[in-house]
């Protein structure tokens, strides 16, 4: 689809959305005109108000007239308006000098939808993009519907696909109607995202409810590579999906969106059952006031069930359905077999597209011979802690938990120490979960043939999730 053709007709809706939209219903007689005192004594509130009414009886140069003595007073809100009026000729005639004007002065005190007028004048320039960047961070739809495919696209930034992907399912999240259509065919493609024509059905479902033709028609392919549970499992999630909530500055997250509201810690967790119980480090989730989980599905809360700090064990529960990992006893494991992990390393540094890393058992024993603990071979990072480490046919016989502390190896050693990092052993980790039996009895049984390293990477990516943690 062409995306100058697409902007210029949502910039469009943008405009009749952002003219139209008041804080109350339409108002006449005695209350109209004792708004229209106060805002005639030079009160922000009531000349923005004011405005809108004038919006809704579409006497557009009456409201623009009210607009400009908020805006002149510094109401961001009504500087975007007045902006948006020089625009599109709304009440005044076109000015796109007067238009980026007030633009900027509302887009200077964070108001999305100035940023995003701003991103859409300025094209993909640096400054463009920067605003684009700025209008999405916080939460304005729109801007991260575009931002998402400029960073696909390679248009005026350096192509990322992984981020380009975040931003637009949490554009799709909010119920962004062409988002919600990438995003169906991301997960029928199998293109930055696992494959799942489930997925792939219940958001085709919900971009088709909004009119986009493309999702339709996907949304009647994917229906032969379903089975009728499948079928009735993304129907269900279609009628559960509940776009986030609106302010008057634009969409924004509701608060509770885990990347934009700053985390205090973050790690790695991997499901084990497909109902929504998953395993993470009790480190990662010590204090914590509130967890919740990137995954395919998107952003999710999570409680801690139970955890055993001693072994560094937290059991945490979600709601939804997942691709589980198998647990197998370590107890088979043998020095210098293959294993790996795929976690979240360094989000702030290296985004939050899953990392795989691979190395060997290197020890049967921890730190000073506890025997709790593998040594590991596989580079890790903050981050990857809570991770499953699995074996060559894709079981987990670990959960990755520490690098070796250089301060005390370099005060013991007078040496830095070179990819030492421990694994707590599977068998400490069933028998955590033998204390939960009904969660114990759901656990899958272990692979017992050989497997393909691409297979297990996979099936290892699909349970894997990344854990954010507010205290």
């Amino acid at each position: 689809m062409n995306r100058k053709y697409v902007w210029g007709f949502l910039i469009i809706i943008l405009a009749a959305v952002a003219l139209g939209t008041s804080q109350q219903d339409a108002i006449g007689g005695k209350q109209f005109e004792e708004l229209k005192i106060k805002a005639e004594k030079g009160d922000v509130q009531a000349q923005s108000e004011l405005a809108r009414q004038y919006v809704k009886k579409e006497d557009f140069a009456e409201a623009v007239k009210w607009y400009q003595k908020a805006a002149d007073q510094g109401d961001a809100q009504s500087q975007f308006q007045v902006g948006i009026s020089y625009d599109f000729g709304l009440g005044v005639s076109k000015n796109q000098d007067r238009a980026m004007y007030w633009y900027l002065k509302a887009a200077n005190q964070g108001n999305a939808e100035a940023q995003f007028g701003l991103a859409r004048m300025l094209g993909r320039t640096d400054l463009g993009i920067g605003f684009l960047r700025k209008a999405a961070v916080q939460g304005y739809d729109l801007a991260q519907y575009f931002l998402g495919c400029a960073l696909i696209d390679k248009e005026g930034v350096p192509q990322d696909h992984a981020e380009g992907i975040q931003w637009i399912i949490k554009a799709a999240q909010q119920g962004e109607k062409m988002s919600q259509a990438i995003i169906a065919g991301r997960y029928f493609l199998g293109q930055g995202v696992p494959q799942d024509f489930m997925m792939a059905y219940s958001w085709s479902i919900l971009a088709a409810a909004q009119g986009v033709k493309a999702a339709e028609e996907m949304r009647d392919l994917i229906l032969s590579d379903l089975t009728p549970e499948q079928i009735a499992q993304g129907q269900q999630m279609a009628r559960e999906f509940k776009p986030r909530k609106t302010n008057k500055s634009g969409k924004v997250f509701s608060g509770n969106d885990p990347i934009e509201s700053n985390p205090t810690a973050s790690g790695t967790g991997f499901f084990i059952t497909e109902d929504g119980f998953l395993i993470t480090n009790e480190h990662v989730v010590r204090e914590a006031t509130r967890v919740h989980l990137l995954t395919n599905l998107g952003i999710i809360s999570a409680k801690v069930v139970k955890v055993d700090a001693a072994n560094d064990l937290a059991l945490l529960q979600a709601e939804g359905k997942f691709a589980a990992l198998p647990v197998a006893t370590s107890r088979s494991a043998k020095l210098g077999n293959t294993v790996a992990t795929v976690g979240f390393p360094n989000i702030g540094l290296q985004g939050f597209a899953p990392k795989l890393a691979k190395g060997e058992i290197a020890s049967l024993a921890g730190a000073q011979d506890d025997p709790r603990y593998f040594q590991i071979s596989v580079p890790i990072q903050p981050g990857n802690s809570g991770g499953a480490l699995v074996d060559e046919r894709g079981n987990v016989v670990g959960v990755v938990a520490a690098k070796l502390n250089a301060n005390a190896a370099l005060e013991t050693s007078g040496a830095l120490p070179e990819n030492v990092n421990y694994a707590v052993k599977s068998s400490f980790l069933l028998g955590f979960l033998e204390s939960v039996p009904a969660i114990f009895i759901k656990l899958k049984a272990p692979n017992i043939i050989e497997r393909k390293f691409e297979d297990v990477v996979r099936s290892a990516e699909k349970a894997a999730v990344l854990v954010l943690v507010y205290k």
